[in-house]
């Protein structure tokens, strides 16, 4: 569905995007992310024919956006971070012009308007004045504007940003409901990195303009993150003894950090690793107060990949 090949694009002397080749398949759900400044949105700009490459080839839907711009816009969704819908228009409005837009007749429109109305659980605000619906509804409503001529490839471009988090999770389950409907493939970009976690097949993490990683979600955080065990000591000086005492040998070669009253372990396999801890401690007539394993998080994979937060801005 998308093939890039160094795919490159410059701003002066500044390269945005630099030789980026990836391969996205039909049906797939990916997770484009990476820090402010990074590329993201050059690289969407660039597949969908919205910024013309400095160099390098990619083809969308199989045609390629530079010299065939007419036929990879008729075959995608673009959602943008922006409210698409015009605020003085009724919902249902808009989506029957925007079907018209694209081609359809005036009876497919509205019959494709109904369709995504009902899917998107738009019913009951479809007539209200775009002004007059919520966040979630106008996301939602967004979302059918990008659908309405039935792509094969949706660009969802941060779907979820400014949502609270109940219209973020229903959102979620719309994006998940209306893909295994209809076979659609997506790529989203987001800075909440449980959403993408979630929802996301494969995650492709771009920094300076250059892919850094590409992988599944489970894969990214088994090879780029760990485990942490944290044990809690009734006092500082038993969490230091403990750290180094003999008993800690079992997890040779972990990351062990005393912090206050708690021993911090960071390893792989913790979850399996827990029990023995705990039984090595019984033996030696060491008390823990508490106990806690956390597995890695895509937020974890993307402090080892890129040394910094997703949301922080690489001018800061």
């Amino acid at each position: 569905m998308i093939q890039t090949d160094e795919l490159t694009r410059h701003f002066g002397d500044v390269a945005a995007v630099s030789g980026l080749t990836l391969n996205v398949s039909d049906g797939e759900m990916v997770a484009l992310l990476g820090p402010n400044g990074a590329g993201k949105s050059t690289t969407l700009r660039m597949l969908t024919t919205l910024l013309r490459p400095t160099s390098g080839a990619a083809r969308v839907a199989g045609f390629d956006v530079t010299t065939q711009q007419r036929e990879v816009r008729g075959r995608i969704g673009y959602i943008g971070q922006g409210n698409g819908a015009g605020h003085s228009q009724r919902g249902r409005d808009e989506l029957i012009a925007q079907g018209r837009a694209y081609g359809l007749s005036a009876s497919a429109s509205r019959a494709r308007a109904a369709e995504l109305i009902e899917s998107l659980d738009l019913g009951a605000v479809a007539d209200r004045l775009v002004s007059s619906l919520s966040g979630g509804q106008r996301r939602r409503l967004d979302i059918a504007m990008g659908l309405i001529h039935a792509p094969s490839l949706l660009f969802l471009d941060e779907p979820s940003t400014g949502l609270d988090p109940q219209n973020r999770a229903n959102l979620r389950e719309h994006i998940v409901r209306l893909r295994a409907q209809h076979g659609t493939t997506v790529v989203l970009t987001t800075h909440y990195l449980d959403e993408a976690d979630q929802l996301a097949e494969r995650v492709l993490v771009i920094d300076h303009g250059r892919l850094i990683a590409d992988d599944t979600p489970a894969r990214l955080k088994a090879e780029h993150a760990q485990d942490r065990i944290v044990l809690t000591f009734d006092t500082p000086s038993l969490a230091a003894s403990v750290a180094a005492h003999h008993v800690l040998g079992i997890v040779a070669g972990a990351d062990i950090q005393v912090s206050g009253g708690r021993v911090l372990i960071s390893l792989s396999g913790g979850a399996a690793l827990a029990p023995k801890i705990l039984r090595a401690l019984d033996e030696s007539h060491i008390d823990v107060s508490s106990v806690e394993v956390s597995r890695p998080t895509l937020d974890d994979v993307f402090l080892t990949l890129t040394g910094r937060s997703l949301r922080e801005d690489v001018t800061a």
